[in-house]
């Protein structure tokens, strides 16, 4: 079975190589822009300023035939599926970014902690959802 995903933005950031980015976004990733496609513009209306969002990206530049590594490149931890770690290199190379929205602009978004690469798909935009009384 196969799948076709369609690219609704891209990632401007200041991070080109895969040397240079943080493992998470938490851990000193900067601040980004995601820069959306004229199509999805209904879809991005109601997002706004302060918004918690998880965007989905394709790691374009994963090595998709890995299956295990060593946790957090530390090779005094033993092999470990990818499955059970956040590992960009994997069969379906999907990323999960936390992200709060810091300005909309048009179709960009200025947002925080984004630790992929410039020029990284973004394949689709979730809302954080909160306890069951938000919602």
């Amino acid at each position: 079975m196969t799948f076709e995903l369609q690219q609704v933005a891209r990632v401007e950031s200041s991070l080109r190589d895969l040397a240079d980015a943080p493992r998470q976004g938490d851990e000193g990733a900067p601040d980004a822009w995601i820069v959306f496609d004229a199509s999805v513009r209904d879809a991005l209306a109601d997002v706004t300023t302060g918004d918690e969002l998880i965007l989905i990206t394709w790691f374009d530049r994963a090595d998709r035939d890995v299956q295990k590594v060593h946790p957090r490149s530390d090779t005094t931890r033993p092999p470990t599926g990818v499955f059970s770690t956040r590992s960009p290199d994997r069969p379906n190379p999907l990323g999960l970014h936390r992200v709060t929205v810091l300005a909309v602009d048009d179709l960009r978004l200025h947002v925080n902690n984004l630790e992929a690469l410039d020029g990284t798909p973004v394949v689709d935009v979730k809302p954080v959802i909160g306890d069951i009384t938000d919602r």
